[in-house]
């Protein structure tokens, strides 16, 4: 069963998809949603964390998205993505899975 917080963090990013963003935002942000969908689809946790934090290195190239609601949104999925990357990263030093 995938935690929750993978779809919601694919929800946030999906949310801006109809929100005028700025260009280069859209690219990344775009990118990191396709990511966040994968997750869903897989198996592993250890590939589905890995895969997140992908997914936090690309929001980290969006300093803002030109409009509030997205900038909300590409926050929250941040904040999201963070926790789960840093919950893989307990978890494997714990000497569970590793990626």
């Amino acid at each position: 069963m995938v935690d929750e917080r993978f779809g919601r963090l694919h929800e946030h990013l999906a949310a801006t998809a109809e929100l005028p963003l700025d260009r280069e935002a859209t690219r990344w942000v775009a990118e990191a949603e396709a990511v966040a969908g994968d997750c869903l689809d897989i198996d592993s946790e250890t590939v589905r964390r890995r895969r997140v934090g992908h997914v936090r290195d690309l929001l980290s190239n969006v300093d803002a998205t030109g409009h509030p609601e997205g900038d909300e949104h590409v926050e929250t999925a941040r904040e999201l993505a963070a926790e789960l990357v840093r919950e893989g990263e307990d978890e494997a030093g714990d000497g569970n899975e590793r990626a």
